[in-house]
């Protein structure tokens, strides 16, 4: 089972509290790492979460400093580090998928995505998914059913008891067409129209006939916290690269493409009609 908790998500939480702690202690990064005999890129790491550990021994010597005397403030700080150091399950998939990405899936509590070409990751059987691994035509068979197995894992976020609630908008471009066999596309077909009628999954097609709309750009991902502490992350991905945006003005230019890519799109419940028609299509 996926540990709920996400190493990325604890580091940049214990980071920016640390952060928080300075400034309100009116001292400057090198006067606090000079105070407590660390290193200025150091404490610069810990603040920009770019250290994986916080050694107990430095942590408190900065607790010290900057005068946290109360114990559960402090034991709610060492675990925080405690918890930035432990490794989910996708480390063994670490070589295969963008890690962090799991790390803040297997954290956020709304997951909002919007995908041109293909049905999304979360969504997406085995042998679709399979399909699409061999799209470059460059992978062993071993490479493909490691990473095959790194998507299923993910996916079980969806199946927690308490699980995030997921909004995809899936262009129609991406359910017609055919990936792999036509046995594979309708077993994907039919796979979405039982995820659809999720009380935490909510499908959006958004039709050919809805022409240029806000998201014609590419597809993304936006992830919200449940603690407000933790600011929401979009994440873009592209064949050599993965990108994380967290400012406040990214963060609405996200929010602003999907509320606008959503208001393109049929309901739900029209798109669950659709998706049922266009498996209807391929086995007459």
């Amino acid at each position: 089972m996926a540990t709920p908790y996400s190493p990325s998500v604890r580091r940049r939480r214990l980071s920016s509290e640390l952060r928080r702690l300075r400034n309100e202690s009116g001292l400057t990064l090198v006067e606090a790492a000079k105070r407590v005999g660390m290193g200025k890129s150091n404490l610069s790491k810990i603040e920009q979460a770019e250290s994986k550990t916080v050694p107990a021994r430095s942590l408190d010597k900065l607790l010290d400093l900057y005068e946290v005397s109360a114990p559960d403030a402090r034991a709610a700080m060492h675990e925080l580090a405690k918890l930035a150091g432990e490794r989910g399950w996708w480390s063994q998939y670490k070589d295969l998928m963008p890690q962090t990405l799991a790390d803040f899936e297997a954290e956020a509590c709304t997951i909002r995505t919007y995908e041109a070409q293909v049905i999304p990751g979360l969504l997406q059987t085995p042998a679709y998914a399979d399909a699409i691994f061999r799209a470059n035509q460059v992978r062993d068979d071993d490479e493909v059913a490691q990473r095959v197995a790194a998507r299923v894992a993910r996916q079980s976020i969806l199946n927690r008891v308490d699980p995030p609630a997921y909004f995809a908008i899936i262009d129609e471009g991406a359910l017609q067409r055919q990936v792999g066999s036509v046995e594979v596309m309708q077993q994907q077909l039919r796979h979405l129209t039982h995820m659809a009628t999720r009380h935490n999954v909510s499908i959006y097609v958004l039709p050919f006939e809805s022409g240029a709309h806000p998201a014609t750009e590419g597809s993304f991902v936006v992830m919200d916290f449940p603690d407000l502490r933790d600011t929401s992350i979009a994440y873009l991905e592209n064949p050599v690269t993965s990108m994380y945006l967290e400012e406040d003005h990214q963060i609405r230019m996200f929010n602003d493409m999907f509320g606008g890519a959503q208001a393109c799109c049929m309901t739900p419940a029209q798109s669950l009609k659709f998706i049922e028609g266009i498996l209807k299509s391929t086995e007459e």
